[in-house]
């Protein structure tokens, strides 16, 4: 699919990443195509599964949200009942905020936000250690977090 697009595609995805709500007109004149043009590529792009949503960003501490923090995840087996045990119980929290599964001296990275240090603590200990698949964690705050967008024209060299 990779081969398929072409730089205005790519700035369209940029632009897209930058600001969601975009009006099509705006998207159009940004990336120099006229509105139906640009109306047809990117329900193209949504399509063929490159583009799979728009998302809010949204203000953690206006929520009463005061601390976020990567927790590590050791699991004791690594039965894929067991992977998609945890992975299935971590998604279901409210404060699970993304889910990754890595390769190397743990098995999950998971990115939860809280409101405070006990919150945190009582969630290590009631939503994870209490698990039976999980063996070890650690616990890493996040003082600031950041999301930067894919840098699609890095994709066409």
């Amino acid at each position: 699919m990779k081969n398929d697009l072409d730089r205005i595609d790519f700035a369209i995805l940029q632009e897209l990443q930058n600001d969601a709500r975009l009006p099509n007109k705006q998207l159009a004149s940004r990336v120099g195509l006229a509105p139906s043009s640009c109306f047809a590529r990117v329900k193209r792009l949504t399509e063929e599964g490159v583009l799979k949503g728009a998302h809010a960003e949204v203000d953690m501490a206006a929520l009463g949200i005061g601390l976020q923090a990567m927790i590590h995840v050791r699991l004791a087996r690594h039965s894929r009942e067991q992977v998609e045990d945890f992975a299935e119980h971590a998604l279901a929290l409210p404060e699970v905020v993304a889910l990754s599964h890595v390769a190397g001296a743990y098995d999950y990275l998971v990115q939860v936000a809280v409101r405070d240090a006990d919150h945190l603590r009582d969630l290590a200990l009631d939503a994870f250690t209490a698990r039976k698949e999980v063996e070890h964690l650690e616990t890493h705050l996040l003082f600031a977090h950041t999301r930067k967008p894919v840098m699609p024209c890095l994709m066409l060299s």
